[in-house]
């Protein structure tokens, strides 16, 4: 339990002066009230009996007295000069920090979360609440919820008493273990505790790690508030408040300009019957059900395996069907989607030689696209491309991991970069040095189960030990197995984003885009939103069945 504590600013007590105003002036009732210099008077004066008046309010309170169910993040946060603590106060002289919306000083944003492997995507706030009350609704997913002391006592002074049935308090260090233990069991934390294991549930499709996260609609946010005298607390907020230049409280643990999500990307091959549709439907056809997820990352990646030349035929007159090239007016999808970053490492693209290459590389400068994993020589083409938004640090490497015909690129040609794992970690360590977020995507080994194969995971796991957050594999027509590595996501194969696989089978008209979160400087979560290919061109997101389906296969694949 955290005790209250009270603190007061020691008024300064200008002796002088007010020995000057006692010799010239009675005392004034108003203490905001100005003085003018008395007039001497050339004959002696009559004596004025000095009248009683109440004792004005002090220009500032003399304790500010913090409520016993605030968060433990925000008491920790408090900056208030180290000379206001003392143990008794004036009742009337005192101010309160507490929950609640009257004269905000702070929003604090709290996250429902289960262990990552869970179906559930979205509940409503309604049953929730009455869990917590030990209502237990009957479609309600989870069978127990964990919250930390902390946490349940501020929620409790908002909703009530919480069901010890169904609401068990947990050390916040023990949570997360206590939650993947035990079957079903989910937990509330605060918004600065999530990570990388928790999938974070939405509330009436509302969740804190989204970029269109609305603060005052999400029933998860709690309001701080300083409550007391009026004149003290104008007196307050003017020179502690959130608008001040020392405000003495952090404004909220989620400020959405410390975050950034990144969106990966799995196949992009622009040839065949996808060309073939577009050709048909428009430039832009691929995407016209999914663009607007794609839009949403800050940083978005395209792994895109062909090369564009203007001397690429229609693509129903490409003789062979596996040596690719894409016609120029193809990039429109790409620019539409909102590409920021494109992969080069994939085995097409040195299929139309050098020019088709440095063509191609030309049209993404002139795009204003980073690149990476391929280049105009070896050296550009293990280079990292290097980010910066919102203060995150975010670098991308990527290679070839197949034989080195994939991956032509050498000191003075362009073409894919084989990988040299060695290099790359020695690269990898020297990024986090730098305070850089390493994710390494790899054109690998194709495969088409589900679950994750041997030679992959070396090869994961190792550059994960290096250092890097976030691998993914760029190869795969089909979703593979997930895995935590220590600290880091590991993500075998995502499946298609634009190619033309759906006559192969369920599994190839299945695919995930990853989007990944990351807010002050750190890995935080990753979401993964499913699509179904519907034709040979175009994904929609996929139904809550399908969804379902594909999730509880993928997670079964990992091991969970």
């Amino acid at each position: 339990m955290i005790k209250p504590l009270k603190i007061r600013q020691r008024m300064l007590c200008m002796s002088g002066i007010l020995l000057f105003l006692t010799f010239f002036t009675a005392c004034s009732p108003n203490v905001n009230a100005g003085f003018e210099m008395p007039t001497l008077q050339s004959s002696v004066q009559p004596v004025q009996t000095q009248t009683s008046s109440p004792a004005p309010l002090p220009l500032f309170p003399t304790s500010i007295t913090l409520s016993p169910y605030l968060p433990e993040g925000f008491i920790k946060a408090l900056t208030l000069p180290n000379d206001l603590l003392e143990d008794e106060v004036p009742v009337d002289e005192s101010l309160q920090i507490t929950i609640g919306t009257e004269n905000p000083v702070s929003s604090w944003v709290y996250a429902l979360v289960a262990p990552f492997p869970t179906v559930t995507d979205d509940v409503s706030f309604t049953n929730l609440l009455a869990f917590w009350k030990g209502e237990a609704p009957k479609d309600f997913p989870a069978k127990s919820l964990l919250a930390s002391p902390n946490t349940q006592k501020v929620l409790e002074s908002l909703w009530g008493n919480a069901s010890p049935e169904f609401v068990k308090p947990v050390t916040a260090t023990r949570l997360s273990r206590e939650a993947w233990e035990k079957e079903d069991t989910w937990a509330i934390i605060p918004f600065e505790e999530i990570n990388p294991r928790w999938k974070v549930i939405s509330i009436d499709q509302r969740s804190p790690i989204h970029k269109d996260f609305d603060l005052q609609s999400y029933p998860l946010t709690i309001f701080i508030s300083l409550q007391g005298k009026s004149p003290l607390m104008e007196a307050a907020l003017e020179k502690y408040g959130p608008a001040s230049q020392t405000p003495f409280a952090p404004g909220t643990n989620r400020d959405p300009n410390h975050l950034t999500t990144v969106i990966l990307t799995g196949v992009t091959a622009l040839v065949r019957g996808t060309a073939s549709m577009m050709e048909l439907k428009g430039m832009t056809y691929p995407g016209r059900d999914i663009r607007d997820i794609l839009r949403q990352g800050d940083i978005t990646h395209i792994s895109n395996e062909i090369p564009f030349s203007p001397k690429c035929p229609m693509p129903y007159l490409q003789e062979n069907n596996l040596v690719f090239c894409s016609r120029p007016q193809y990039i429109e999808l790409l620019r539409d989607v909102g590409t920021d970053i494109v992969e080069l490492t994939g085995d097409h693209f040195q299929d139309w030689g050098p020019e088709a290459m440095f063509y191609t590389l030309e049209m993404y400068k002139k795009e204003g696209w980073n690149y990476y994993g391929g280049g105009a020589n070896l050296a550009e083409a293990r280079r990292p491309a290097l980010l910066e938004h919102n203060g995150n640090k975010i670098a991308f490497l990527g290679c070839n991991a197949k034989a080195p015909g994939y991956a032509g690129a050498t000191a003075d040609q362009p073409g894919a970069a084989f990988c040299d794992f060695k290099q790359m970690q020695k690269e990898v360590k020297a990024l986090v040095s730098q305070g850089y977020l390493p994710i390494v995507t790899f054109q690998h080994l194709e495969y088409y189960t589900y679950t994750a194969n041997p030679t992959l995971q070396a090869d994961f796991e190792n550059i994960a030990k290096a250092g890097a957050i976030i691998v993914s594999g760029s190869q795969a027509h089909q979703p593979h197995a997930i895995e935590f590595y220590g600290g880091a996501f590991l993500h075998y194969g995502l499946g298609n984003l634009f190619f033309d696989q759906i006559v192969e089978g369920i599994p190839t008209r299945q695919a995930f885009i990853d989007r990944h979160v990351f807010y002050n400087g750190n890995y935080i979560n990753t979401e993964l939103i499913s699509i179904w290919f519907v034709d040979l061109a175009r994904a929609r997101l996929m139904t809550q069945e399908e969804r379902q389906d594909l999730l509880a296969t993928v997670f079964k694949a990992s091991g969970w």
